[in-house]
C-alpha cells in the first residue's frame, strides 16, 4: 500500500512552481489512458481511481485518450469494455471521447498518424535514428555479452539508407543520459528517487515500426505534448518508458520543455491474489470478471483506500474515497525530474 493523503488543494511545492503560466500555476492537466489491447483488470481501475483522485482534488481536467495505435492488437470489444468498466466504477472525464462510437470516428491515434510522422522528422534532426532490418529472433541471436537479455544489441546502428526490405526506426541512446523519477514505495511517507538509465532498461528503443505505425513512446510524447498534460500517473512498470520519453523531449529544444515538467507519479503494480501479474490478456483476472462474480464497485473503491493506507470499511463509494484521501501538500509536491550526463548525440 501507499500511505499518506494525496494532494493538496493549496499546495505550492516546487513542481508547482515549475508549472506556471503569467497568471499564476497552470491548472493541472491529467490522462486516463489505456490501450485497447485486453480486458481492463483491477490494475487498470487502481491506476485510473489515483489519477481521478488526483485530478478532482485540484479542480484539473482530465482527459480520456484511449492509445490504439498498435493496430495489431486493438480490438474494437476491448474499446467497448473500458467504456463500461469507467461508467460501472463512476469515473467522469472533462474531455475526450464519449462513447466507442465517438472514439472510432474523432479520436483514434489513427487519424493522428500525420502528426507522428511529423514529430518522427524532428527526431530526425535533433537526434541519432537509424533504421533496423532486424527481427526477434535476430536480435536474439546477436546479442552480445555487454547486452541485458532482450534489449537491442545495436545492429543497425550503422544503417543511414532506406532499406528495401521491412524496418524499423530506432534512435541511438547515449550510454550516460540518465534522469531520476519519484516512485510511490509500498509502504512509506514519502516518494523515493528513482535514477534511470533508458540505455540499461530499454535499449535503442523503436520510433516507427515496420507495419508503418508509431511505436508508442513516439505516439504517448506526442499526445501528451498536444494535450498539455502536466501530471502524469503510472504503474513502476513505466519507469523506463518515462525516462524514453524524457529523453525524446530534451531532444526537442523549447518544444518539448512542457514535457520535461510534467509531474510523474509512479505507484506499485497490483498482484493477483496467488500473485501472478495482473496482465490485460487474462479473462479471468478481468473488472468484468470480477462484476460476474459479484463485484461492486464498492470492492474497487476499498481496494483503492487500502493501497492508500485508509480504512477500507468506512468506504462505500466514490465520494468517500474522495474525501477520505484528504489533501496534503507532500503528496504533490514531488521531487522534480532530473537529468545526469545528457551528451549531444
Amino acid at each position: 500500500m501507499v500511505t499518506g493523503q494525496l494532494l493538496g488543494k493549496n499546495s505550492s511545492g516546487p513542481e508547482l512552481a515549475a508549472n506556471r503560466g503569467p497568471a499564476g500555476p497552470l491548472p493541472v492537466r491529467s490522462r486516463l489512458a489505456p490501450t485497447p489491447s485486453g480486458y481492463l483488470h483491477l490494475g487498470n481501475a487502481l491506476n485510473f481511481i489515483l489519477t481521478w483522485l488526483l485530478v478532482r482534488h485540484r479542480g484539473g481536467v482530465l482527459k480520456l485518450r484511449i492509445d490504439d495505435g498498435d493496430a495489431d492488437r486493438s480490438r474494437p470489444e476491448y474499446v467497448e469494455d473500458i467504456f463500461r468498466q469507467l461508467e460501472w466504477l463512476g469515473l467522469d472525464w472533462d474531455e475526450g471521447p464519449t462513447g466507442p462510437a465517438d472514439f472510432a470516428a474523432h479520436h483514434s491515434q489513427l487519424r493522428r498518424l500525420e502528426r507522428y510522422r511529423t514529430l518522427l522528422a524532428e527526431f530526425g534532426e535533433r537526434a541519432e535514428l537509424f533504421y533496423c532490418t532486424c527481427s526477434r529472433r535476430q536480435i536474439s541471436q546477436d546479442r552480445n555479452r555487454t547486452t541485458a537479455p532482450g534489449l537491442y544489441p545495436g545492429s543497425c546502428r550503422a544503417r543511414r539508407q532506406l532499406p528495401a526490405e521491412p524496418h524499423t526506426i530506432r534512435v541511438r541512446l547515449p550510454e550516460d543520459w540518465a534522469t531520476t523519477l519519484p516512485l510511490l514505495p509500498e509502504i512509506a511517507a514519502e516518494a523515493a528517487a528513482v535514477p534511470i538509465r533508458p540505455a540499461a532498461e530499454l535499449g535503442d528503443f523503436i520510433l516507427w515500426r515496420r507495419d508503418d505505425l508509431p511505436a508508442y513512446q513516439l505516439a504517448s510524447l506526442a499526445d501528451d505534448l498536444d494535450d498539455r498534460i502536466n501530471l502524469i500517473v503510472r504503474g513502476e512498470d513505466l519507469l523506463p518508458s518515462s525516462a524514453a520519453q524524457l529523453f525524446l523531449a530534451s531532444r526537442l529544444g523549447l518544444a518539448g520543455e512542457g514535457f520535461a515538467r510534467i509531474i510523474f507519479r509512479h505507484h506499485p503494480l497490483l498482484s493477483a491474489a496467488d500473485g501472478r501479474k495482473l496482465s490485460k490478456s487474462d479473462r479471468a483476472l478481468s473488472l468484468a470478471a470480477m462484476r460476474q462474480g459479484g463485484a461492486e464497485p464498492a470492492d474497487i473503491y476499498q481496494e483503492a483506500a487500502r493501497f492508500l493506507g485508509l480504512a477500507p470499511r468506512a468506504i462505500s463509494t466514490l465520494d468517500e474515497l474522495l474525501a477520505a484521501a484528504a489533501p496534503s501538500e507532500k503528496a504533490y509536491s514531488l521531487p522534480e525530474p532530473t537529468t545526469v550526463g545528457i551528451t549531444s548525440l
